[in-house]
């Protein structure tokens, strides 16, 4: 068999390993459970047959909205098997959102998770007539359903193995004549920019990039991976759902996401992947724990980490460190920097990969220093992965190399364009908006960005996203905001200029657990969210590191007014998207009776708030947001 698509791959590493190695770890009700190379094909094999027992059709679409969980990954595999189309969905995905998905597919079966999802499905299956099945793989709370569009996923499997009696050996049949540019997954763009597209990814595509991936950064058969970021994200599907069938990984599921770094700390993963904003997240709790932490640690702490920035920038210069400096760092390791990578769970990780936004040149350094080869990824959905940062010419300053197969330029005004072999083949019903992104060949990105005289490419913004102030200073909104968003007490931040402000200004997100434990370290009592944002010690907590920012950019990028906004960025109000960027035109739009008054010379604006209180209760009042200046950096 000439194993040129997933499902052949699959099969593939059961007839090597059949059940003498382990493919899948789940952590359920406190225990790791172990599937085989020989357990999962079962699975995808008996599934794909019930599918088959269900009227599924070639080119039927079928969509999957849950957790990260091997059910995930063998409903994707059962439907390619049998010729179907599968595509995620966020499992945060609101009503109207999912409708639209199911809607736009011409999906026919939805493979849901649990009851909170199934319900969202039936809330319009009615009006949806092309979905047959509703198939759920949690039975918690469905047992007493009296709806026959809804299935459980091991009576399915039952199906299948009934249908496998009267059909012989049509699985493996099927799985043969899967070709590698059949469209294997639907991955719908983030939809910044308007509604979300499905871009069709073929099989070629996806295993070309997981192949040019692993010629930079090998995997091995021994690695432990975390499956933790949504398999909807086009990155997933190139590292999990793909990279663990062509490394034949051990491919890992936490518990819930609460339970995150605990199960990490049990695998001790050696590829690990997240969202720019988890890694935000992760470094936000080192930086308040430590903090917060006695002060023998504190002073370990201090004492030690400005080494591991040493030995970081000397592997950036390309330097070897003299004797001094790495027996320094090896007292850091066994004192410091090897407990605080148990403590998040990464102990032993050889890759570390980030993606979905830009992260801070702070945070990729913080993660060297304490050990953790924290890599920069760029990418999109329809190109697939194209640039990794290099560890023979790592620096945090850029993104990093195009990998091979995959060709990146930048036009004359800066767009980024790539052309590879993991191109996506089109969007489904949508022609017209391939024409307009792909160019002989190239697509174009709407990124910005340029390559330095080693060949490494660091992308600034979004070309859209690129601001001119009154007097035709440029600056890039991403370019100061992920450098805030290095703040453990920063969440969230808008930037705000263009050609008819003067001025730089910003709408910042405080992390609510942070300055909430800071609060409580320093007796400043609160109530909710909103009161907590409008404390003049917040203020003026958010103020010292937008100072910081502001002395590392030109005079006229800085930021000259702030506010704490009153609420958080949320994904369900469509501020963000479901991988957690800042729709900013949406963004600009609804606050921009706020951002006006920011211009003017008034220092508080009065909104109304929805607030939640711990109870849970949700009420409405008028809130003051203070409007804040930033003084002038004093010249040295």
């Amino acid at each position: 068999m000439s194993a040129d698509t997933l499902p052949k791959i699959l099969i593939e590493n059961y007839q090597e390993f059949g059940d003498q190695r382990i493919a899948m770890r789940r952590k359920a009700l406190g225990l790791w459970q172990e599937f085989t190379w020989k357990d999962s094909y079962e699975h995808v094999k008996y599934f794909a047959y019930g599918l088959l027992s269900l009227g599924v059709q070639p080119d039927d679409k079928v969509a999957i909205i849950g957790e990260n969980d091997p059910e995930w990954y063998w409903s994707e595999y059962a439907a390619q098997s049998v010729h179907a189309i599968p595509f995620g969905i966020f499992v945060d995905a609101h009503h109207e959102e999912l409708k639209y998905y199911v809607e736009h597919s011409d999906c026919t079966i939805v493979v849901a998770h649990d009851q909170e999802q199934v319900d969202k499905v039936l809330d319009f299956a009615d009006e949806v007539p092309k979905v047959k099945k509703i198939i759920y793989w949690d039975p918690k709370g469905l047992w007493a359903y009296d709806e026959s569009r809804i299935m459980y996923f091991y009576d399915v499997i039952e199906l299948g193995k009934s249908y496998e009696k009267t059909h012989g050996d049509l699985f493996e049949e099927m799985v043969e004549k899967t070709q590698t540019d059949d469209t294997a997954v639907f991955c719908y763009t983030s939809g910044t920019t308007g509604k979300p597209k499905a871009a069709m990814l073929n099989h070629s595509g996806l295993l070309d990039t997981a192949k040019s991936w692993f010629a930079v950064d090998p995997w091995y058969q021994e690695d432990e991976y975390l499956s933790y970021l949504p398999p909807a994200w086009a990155a997933e599907q190139f590292l999990g759902i793909t990279g663990g069938l062509i490394a034949k990984i051990k491919v890992n599921f936490p518990e819930k996401s609460e339970t995150l770094q605990e199960n990490m700390r049990e695998i001790g993963p050696q590829i690990v992947f997240y969202s720019s904003r988890l890694w935000e997240s992760t470094a936000s709790t080192v930086q308040a724990k430590i903090s917060d932490t006695i002060k023998i640690k504190k002073f370990v702490y201090d004492l030690f980490m400005p080494v591991g920035y040493k030995l970081a920038d000397m592997r950036f210069a390309g330097k070897k460190p003299n004797f001094l400096w790495r027996g320094l760092y090896h007292l850091g390791e066994w004192t410091l920097f090897r407990k605080v990578r148990d403590r998040i769970g990464m102990r032993d990780v050889r890759y570390g990969y980030s993606s979905g936004a830009a992260i801070s040149p702070d945070m990729i350094r913080l993660f060297h220093a304490m050990g953790v080869n924290l890599k920069s990824l760029y990418g999109l959905s329809e190109t697939g992965i194209n640039v990794i940062g290099y560890d023979q010419s790592f620096s945090p300053d850029v993104t990093g190399t195009p990998i091979p197969n995959s060709e990146v330029k930048t036009t004359e005004n800066g767009e980024i364009i790539i052309r590879s072999k993991s191109m996506l083949s089109g969007y489904y019903k949508s022609p017209g908006a391939y024409d307009e992104k792909v160019k002989s060949g190239w697509f174009y990105t709407g990124d910005f960005g340029y390559f330095d005289d080693k060949g490494r490419l660091t992308v600034i913004d979004r070309i859209e996203d690129m601001r001119e102030l009154k007097n035709g200073t440029k600056f890039s909104p991403q370019f100061t905001e992920i450098r805030l968003r290095f703040s453990p007490y920063i969440r969230d931040v808008l930037t705000i200029g263009g050609k008819d402000r003067g001025y730089v200004t910003a709408m910042i997100n405080i992390d609510f657990d942070n300055v909430g434990q800071w609060a409580e370290s320093h007796h400043i009592a609160y109530t909710t969210f909103t009161d907590l944002s409008q404390k003049a010690e917040t203020y003026d907590l958010v103020m010292q590191y937008i100072q910081r920012v502001n002395s590392v950019l030109p005079v006229g990028a800085r930021i000259k007014k702030f506010v704490n906004l009153h609420k958080e960025f949320d994904a369900d109000e469509a501020e963000l998207t479901r991988s957690r960027k800042i729709r900013r035109s949406f963004v600009e739009d609804k606050y921009k009776d706020l951002i006006n008054t920011i211009y003017s010379d008034k220092t508080k604006v009065v909104i109304d708030a929805l607030i939640t209180y711990r109870d849970g209760r949700t009420g409405v009042v008028k809130t003051g947001v203070t409007i804040k200046q930033v003084p002038e950096i004093e010249k040295q």
